[in-house]
């Protein structure tokens, strides 16, 4: 239940209005940034709300219960406000924003309406979309494990076991060429195989890119050097010669598991489950269905 002070209740109550919408969003990384509607900077509870040109919310619908509410947010990137490349490199996936109704006249009348998290955003031309989610979308997520074929643990995490800092799963290497937004060419790495680092990432130690991680869909040789295409475009093109550090990938397979890190013991995978083809199959006097394993 809202409680609304008297002086912003006897204010909306009155035939005219100077309210406008502010959001204060808490990024993954602890930094707090204030924005508003209206074309003056606003300052209350410790925060400057600026006026980012162009930054507006959409009509939203509540509903009692707990359903998944859901709004949007639309502006321009700004140097002072939100840039792309911070967009790009996931500061703001799940940013706490709170939503506020202020009278611009005096911002000391102020209400909080709700709290919500930053769900999906979308970029084009030097414009952004940010959808925000009502805490209940947490409920719709899954819980507990999933029976499938392949590993549900992340390469290197607790249940997995693996240290992938250990030099035969990551390795240094500086960037000789950047062919385009998704593709780079990388000297030191000739020692692995083609489709080493597929699905591993790849992290910025030094240059403008510095402390960006990127995921890697593809890995070969190609010449003395090797080449890796990213799965996203970067937000900016990286300095040459700069250092970079490649971690191996795992496709979440038995075979890769026992293959390439020796660590079956701490598969967290069923591949031993018959798959849709099996289930769907019938009796035809052609196939064995004795209850004996499949795989040995």
């Amino acid at each position: 239940m809202r409680t609304i002070g008297s002086e912003l209740r006897a204010h909306l109550d009155g035939d005219a209005t100077t309210v406008c919408h502010a959001w204060r969003v808490t990024r993954s990384d602890g930094v707090v940034l204030g924005f508003s509607e209206h074309d003056h900077d606003l300052t209350f509870t410790g925060t400057v709300f600026l006026a980012a040109s162009g930054f507006s919310a959409s009509g939203t619908e509540e509903n009692t219960g707990l359903p998944a509410a859901t709004s949007e947010v639309t502006g321009g990137f700004s140097n002072a406000a939100i840039s792309e490349a911070d967009l790009q490199r996931g500061l703001y996936d799940g940013a706490r924003v709170e939503v506020f109704l202020v009278n611009w006249a005096m911002p000391d009348q102020h209400l909080l309406l709700k709290v919500q998290e930053i769900g999906e955003v979308t970029r084009s031309g030097g414009q952004f979309r940010a959808e925000l989610r009502s805490f209940a979308h947490r409920l719709n997520q899954p819980q507990g494990r999933l029976y499938g074929r392949r590993c549900d643990a992340a390469l290197g995490d607790a249940r997995c076991g693996i240290d992938v800092t250990q030099s035969q799963f990551c390795r240094e290497g500086v960037l000789a060429t950047v062919i385009d937004a998704t593709r780079i060419s990388v000297s030191g790495l000739s020692a692995f195989p083609d489709g080493f680092f597929r699905y591993g990432t790849i992290a910025f130690l030094d240059g403008e890119n510095a402390g960006e991680r990127l995921d890697i869909e593809a890995h070969g040789a190609a010449g003395a050097e090797v080449e890796v295409t990213l799965w996203l475009s970067m937000a900016r093109a990286p300095d040459a010669g700069c250092r970079v550090l490649l971690t191996a990938g795992c496709d979440k397979a038995f075979g890769t598991c026992r293959a390439k890190f020796a660590n079956q013991r701490n598969f967290r995978g069923f591949p031993h489950m018959p798959g849709a083809d099996f289930a769907y199959t019938y009796a035809d006097g052609g196939s064995i269905h004795d209850g004996s394993a499949l795989f040995k």
